[in-house]
């Protein structure tokens, strides 16, 4: 039913069309649904490593990598000749007919050398809103609980299920309620702006560009232990632990704004789990594979990805100098600067970071933000090369001179 009505749908718009004397390529662009937003008006034609061409002929610099799932880049030869192979070989083999393909069982014994040693089941999903939903289940089904807690900015998609866990944006769950039920918003550790170590009179770092991140580095950021306190008031007022079937976390907070938990954060939750029988669940669709300088982002094998990542660093750190960056963080090659005000304050002009990502696909590169605060993200592809690197620091130290430059003087 749901197949013909598209058709129906899709004959009666072609008349449409033809009716009016048909659209023009620009305006065939813009035919996908308005639900998803678009960032520019430009159509791509093909891409090549770090790079993508649009039909104006231009060449676009690509930081975001389809959100980090080009790991390789655009069309690496090997990547294009395994999807041709299997595609003259083995197209679909119906799981529930046929319980395994040769794809599948290669790709299974390639997971056993690098998942956790506990981790021996496996299911496959289509997409990581997929996955999170399934977590759910699996996670209740398995306790016979049915409380799950997230943390504030998580990102785990929009399926039903799995917006019901999202809190990076209020865009992702407005006008979709009522959501389901069951899940309570924990703190996620951010350093920067924590209430705990703000009450108790500190940031615990400097907010300063000198040693990477910014002030200490990462190794050094000890957690006050206010978002643990807070969690675990959680699971005497709003969860119980009898109740509560898992925990969710991204071991990198994604979409919400690229935050790293300081050390202990992670192995505290997993004490937490295990004390009161949860289930601990990692979120690693965009931190994960080796994005992070690890095959995952709970571990902290890629050299380049932290080579690269350093360099990338480096370079923003610089930049930090100049302009109102408050916090350069992450790992690997999943990197994020976010900005404050230019008077020196924590809060950043509203729209910040859209400005800078319009700045830059002007300028031939494709940025994104993430998060409610205005923070840039970076995830070029797990490949790129030191010349691309700094190719990307200058076009975006030319995007800061656009955004920042100072108002004229009338």
């Amino acid at each position: 039913m749901v197949g013909s009505s598209l058709a129906r749908l899709g004959l009666k718009a072609a008349a449409g069309a033809a009716g009016a004397g048909g659209w023009t390529f620009a305006e065939k662009a813009q035919r996908p649904s308005p639900a998803v937003s678009k960032f520019q008006e430009v159509v791509a034609d093909h891409g090549s490593g770090s790079y993508v061409w649009t039909t104006d002929g231009r060449r676009h610099l690509d930081f975001a990598c389809g959100i980090g799932v080009l790991s390789t880049g655009h069309c690496h030869p090997k990547v294009v000749e395994a999807i041709q192979r299997q595609a003259g070989q083995l197209i679909m083999a119906q799981q529930n007919l046929l319980p395994g393909s040769k794809p599948m069982v290669d790709l299974l014994q390639r997971l056993e050398r690098v998942m956790p040693s506990q981790l021996a089941s496996h299911f496959f999903c289509n997409s990581g809103s997929e996955a999170a939903d399934n977590a759910i289940k699996i996670a209740r089904s398995y306790t016979g609980r049915q409380n799950i807690i997230a943390f504030d900015g998580a990102y785990h998609g929009r399926t039903y299920g799995a917006m019901s866990l999202t809190t990076s944006k209020t865009v992702y769950r407005q006008n979709f309620g009522p959501l389901p039920s069951g899940v309570v918003s924990a703190p996620y550790p951010y350093c920067l702006h924590c209430k705990a170590r703000h009450a108790a009179g500190g940031l615990g770092y400097e907010v300063a560009p000198n040693v990477p991140p910014l002030g200490k580095p990462y190794s050094e950021r000890r957690c006050c232990g206010g978002p643990l306190e807070q969690l675990e008031w959680m699971l005497k007022t709003h969860s119980a632990p009898s109740e509560t079937a898992a925990i969710i976390i991204e071991p990198i907070l994604g979409e919400g704004g690229f935050l790293t938990p300081p050390p202990g954060f992670l192995s505290a939750l997993r004490t937490l789990c295990d004390k009161h029988g949860m289930l601990l669940i990692f979120d690693e669709v965009q931190c994960g594979v080796a994005r992070t300088g690890k095959w995952w982002g709970h571990q902290h094998l890629t050299e380049n990805a932290t080579e690269r990542g350093q360099q990338l660093t480096e370079g923003l750190l610089r930049l930090a100098q100049k302009y109102p960056i408050i916090d350069v963080r992450g790992r690997g090659l999943m990197l994020a600067a976010e900005f404050g005000g230019v008077d020196g304050g924590l809060t950043a002009r509203p729209h910040t970071a859209a400005d800078i990502t319009h700045a830059a696909a002007k300028r031939g590169m494709l940025l994104m933000g993430a998060g409610a605060r205005e923070t840039i993200r970076f995830l070029p592809p797990l490949n790129v090369s030191a010349a691309e690197v700094e190719e990307g620091l200058s076009i975006f130290e030319r995007c800061l001179e656009d955004v920042f430059a100072p108002a004229p003087v009338l």
